[in-house]
């Protein structure tokens, strides 16, 4: 039996967002949903919670059917309140003076620790506001959940404890899932579905099993309309000659076939699809300039500290060398990024333990993405670091999925994922052969994280990295340094310590 039901749903705003869309959701369905930024994921799922109106099609639900959706960031009214009260307030005031201990059971449930339930909202960090949405969600019993980022701002023991919640606590709800996150979506959903402005697609498969089926599909669709244009290209040929051949011996009869070939040749085109474009939030592609230098870095051995404060662990004498791709691996709060500011400290001036070559060319980008704050506007931040011309930078932000009318807004105008376009832009403009980057897949969709590993691939970079991401980490990694009772060690792989953290409660 379907709990909910789509049919025919489709929403324009400005543009059509998507169309003719069908499908349903039933009881054990974990749905992962993907598109590109800003291509109707989260207003399908406001569509689904009726917080929205679409603009063809109608929506059914299961009779009292309740639903409960899990927003990526939490409304300004929520800010003051309490983690506890931001809870509370999901249930109505009746409830919520009678049965408040339903908000103890779910923190609980949720491995919340007490000491953050009294903690203003606006005071938690982005990781623990999601965990209070989620719980806000959860305490109303939902028959349904809607979750939209529930990744976002969680480090890897938290996703694992999201991923244990959910294949225990919550197995038995319904989920819509809108996630940029491959190696979750793998773990946690049985079904995909790839929205797309028209004739989107649905697969009994999670993430990486799907996207390997819609390939196959898009390259046969790809063939079929090629096949099907040759084949009118060639009754259009036949059409050609029969007309020459007619007007020449004046056949009547010659010059109607060659009419007939056209009509079927101009039918065949018109009901020919062309295989699926998907038109992506905008390019990302890096350069590398290369180096002769042995080694880009070298380390002496050296002390990681807090600024002015403890040491957080040693490191040993280390090299990275031209094509080496490090990343850093290690808890929150070991001390990933301060290894990366040491470095880039040494970019910038004498190190006493870091030494960067001479030939090196660094691109930095931090998780907060602060190199953006030296410019005004996207136009500025071009041709500030190039002399590339106005038209060409103006080209250049279309290409990273900054429009025009855009390209002279305020960078805080942007969204997360056009800032982390343009960062990837200025960096390549840069033309550095030594990337220091922090989280670079925050806020990119699946389609940039698979261009940017592309890119860093296909130039055979040198980087310095940190991430969060295992589909990223997997795919670019060469080498692999891990933070182990306060020392920095080489490790084989990176799975061990996945492991380890998708298993800490």
């Amino acid at each position: 039996m379907s709990l909910i039901t789509l049919r025919n749903l489709g929403l324009t705003i400005g543009t059509p967002l998507f169309s003719n869309l069908t499908f349903s959701i039933e009881k054990g369905d974990r749905i992962g949903l993907v598109a590109s930024n800003g291509r109707g994921k989260s207003s399908l799922l406001s569509l689904i919670a009726g917080a929205q109106e679409p603009t063809t099609g109608e929506i059914t639900t299961a009779r009292g059917l309740r639903m409960a959706l899990v927003a990526q960031n939490p409304p300004d009214a929520l800010h003051p309140l309490s983690l506890y009260d931001t809870v509370l307030s999901a249930l109505d005031p009746e409830t919520a003076e009678m049965e408040s201990w339903r908000v103890d059971i779910v923190l609980d449930d949720l491995s919340v620790p007490p000491e953050l339930w009294h903690t203003p909202l606006a005071q938690l960090s982005g990781g623990w506001q999601r965990v209070a949405l989620l719980a806000r969600a959860w305490v109303s019993e939902p028959d349904v959940l809607l979750l939209d980022e529930p990744t976002n701002h969680l480090d890897l023991s938290r996703i694992g404890f999201l991923q244990n919640w959910i294949a225990t606590i919550a197995r038995g709800v319904p989920m819509l899932i809108v996630s940029h996150d491959r190696a979750f979506l793998d773990e946690v959903t049985t079904r995909t579905l790839f929205l797309r402005s028209e004739a989107s697609e649905e697969f009994p498969l999670p993430y990486t099993e799907a996207r390997a089926a819609l390939d196959e599909k898009d390259h046969a669709a790809a063939r079929r309309f090629e096949n099907e244009v040759a084949k009118a290209n060639q009754l259009r040929r036949q059409a050609a000659k029969l007309k020459n051949i007619g007007i020449n011996s004046g056949s009547d009869l010659l010059l109607k076939k060659n009419k007939q070939l056209k009509e079927r040749a101009d039918s065949i085109v018109q009901a020919a699809r062309p295989a699926h474009q998907e038109a992506g939030s905008g390019q990302i592609r890096l350069a590398n300039s290369g180096a002769h230098a042995k080694a880009l870095i070298s380390f002496e051995p050296t002390e990681i500290c807090i600024p002015d404060g403890p040491m957080l662990y040693t490191l040993p004498q280390s090299w990275i060398s031209p094509g080496d791709r490090v990343v850093i691996l290690g808890a929150n709060g070991t001390g990933k990024t301060q290894l990366l500011t040491q470095v880039i400290a040494a970019t910038r001036a004498e190190h006493p333990t870091i030494r960067v070559a001479p030939s090196a060319v660094p691109g930095i980008s931090d998780q907060a993405l602060s190199q953006l704050s030296a410019y005004k506007t996207p136009f500025d931040a071009v041709t500030s670091v190039s002399d590339i011309g106005d038209q060409k930078a103006i080209a250049e932000l279309a290409a990273a999925g900054i429009a025009f009318g855009m390209q002279d807004k305020p960078i805080p105008a942007l969204s997360g994922g056009q800032r982390s376009r343009l960062a990837m832009l200025l960096l390549r403009l840069q033309a550095p052969n030594l990337y220091i980057l922090d989280e670079p897949t925050n806020h990119l969709d699946i389609d940039g994280q698979e261009a940017l590993e592309h890119e860093l691939l296909a130039h055979d970079t040198t980087a310095l990295l940190v991430s969060h991401d295992r589909t990223f980490v997997r795919t670019i990694g060469t080498r692999f340094w891990q933070v182990v009772r306060k020392r920095l060690v080489e490790v084989d792989s990176p799975e061990p310590f996945f492991a380890e953290q998708l298993g800490a409660s």
